[in-house]
């Protein structure tokens, strides 16, 4: 879905600078420019990373608890 109609920046893009290392909302504007120009897809592409972002540490909090075993 496009987020930024003024440079066509859609959602995917935005969930792969995340992906590839952006860290903010603030690191995925400067990466794609987005809201810079009329700024109405500010709100829709702030709940995009912060949606991202959260699926992300999700996800490596699972991986940060290894799965239990006893040594036999």
């Amino acid at each position: 879905m496009y987020v930024c109609l003024c440079l066509g920046v859609t959602d995917g893009q935005i969930r792969d600078a995340i992906f590839e290392g952006c860290c903010s909302y603030r690191d995925v504007r400067k990466t794609l420019d987005v809201a810079s120009q009329c700024g109405k897809c500010a709100t829709l592409a702030k709940q995009v990373v912060r949606e991202t972002l959260t699926e992300v540490q999700s996800s490596q909090a699972a991986l940060a608890y290894p799965a239990g075993f006893v040594a036999a």
